[in-house]
């Protein structure tokens, strides 16, 4: 069971059911978009989900999907949380010693990362940045928090990232994150209560390039150094968020150097019991 948005017959973004790859139904009127179930509890969306499961399929079995994030829900993130992440930011960073003393510290790190409308779905093209050099794709497992702090679900996420920029001066973080094509989310959410253990999820990542793959590679989300419901108390210790949070639990997959995305690529990234996410990549918001 995934929660999707897509277009409904009459062209409007809709959230609605899907169930091994058929859209079961599309939610009552009054819950006209993702960020309007965001705003229920864990259990008033899981009966809502049930009551949603029990209709009759619909006709259109595979709908086109759009990124499962509308409204004024945030995408945030999570940095250095896993050892090779760590590793990554050391060997990119002019301060490296900052992001060792991050990784072992009670504060996670925690950073805006986008709004919906830079947000990519599936197939959508992600961007990487014409003043970057080196640019890479992060594939992470993405908290869906509801309006209260509980964890109601979970996506795919790419969290793209100029390690170009950020690795001159760790300043420079929201230009090397946060911009029109920064992130990726999909294919849909997957209620939390459909996942046992988020701690044994296996994440893989390939690139492709002129047909052919160029880099591949592999994780768990048992490497994760942070518990998931400390990162969403820290997110919202002094923060609200009536419309509720995508967050990003942070990466264990990073390309060696001198990899760098280029123009014409494609990342998926397939995570356990959420699906796939499959992006082309640009470069630079004109192209």
């Amino acid at each position: 069971m995934q929660i999707v948005r897509h277009r409904s017959s009459t062209g409007t973004a809709t959230p609605g059911l899907l169930i091994q790859g058929q859209l079961r139904g599309n939610f009552p009127a009054q819950y006209s978009t993702l960020s309007d179930l965001l705003r229920l509890r864990s259990g008033e969306l899981r009966s809502l989900c049930e009551s949603v499961q029990a209709l009759s399929p619909e006709q259109q079995s595979a709908p086109a999907l759009l990124a499962p994030i509308d409204g004024d829900t945030e995408v945030w993130a999570a940095g250095v949380t896993y050892k090779r992440s760590m590793s990554a930011r050391v060997e990119e960073s002019e301060t490296p010693d900052i992001y060792t003393r991050v990784y072992s510290a009670p504060r996670p790190e925690l950073f805006f990362k986008a709004t919906p409308r830079r947000v990519a779905g599936p197939e959508i093209p992600i961007i990487v940045r014409t003043d970057s050099s080196w640019d890479v794709p992060e594939p992470e497992l993405a908290l869906v928090i509801n309006a209260y702090g509980e964890i109601v679900g979970y996506t795919i996420a790419n969290d793209v990232s100029s390690r170009s920029i950020e690795g001159e001066n760790p300043l420079y973080l929201p230009q090397a994150k946060v911009y029109a094509g920064c992130c990726a989310l999909g294919p849909g959410i997957t209620p939390a209560w459909e996942i046992a253990d988020p701690y044994q999820l296996a994440i893989q990542m390939t690139i492709e390039r002129e047909g052919q793959i160029h880099w591949q590679g592999q994780t768990n989300t048992s490497e994760l150094k942070r518990r998931l419901d400390e990162l969403v108390a820290y997110l919202f210790r002094e923060d609200d968020f009536p419309c509720g949070a995508i967050l990003c639990t942070g990466t264990a997959l990073v390309p060696d150097s001198p990899f760098t995305l280029q123009q014409g690529d494609t990342v998926q990234i397939s995570i356990d019991q959420l699906g796939s996410l499959r992006n082309p990549v640009l470069r630079g918001k004109q192209s």
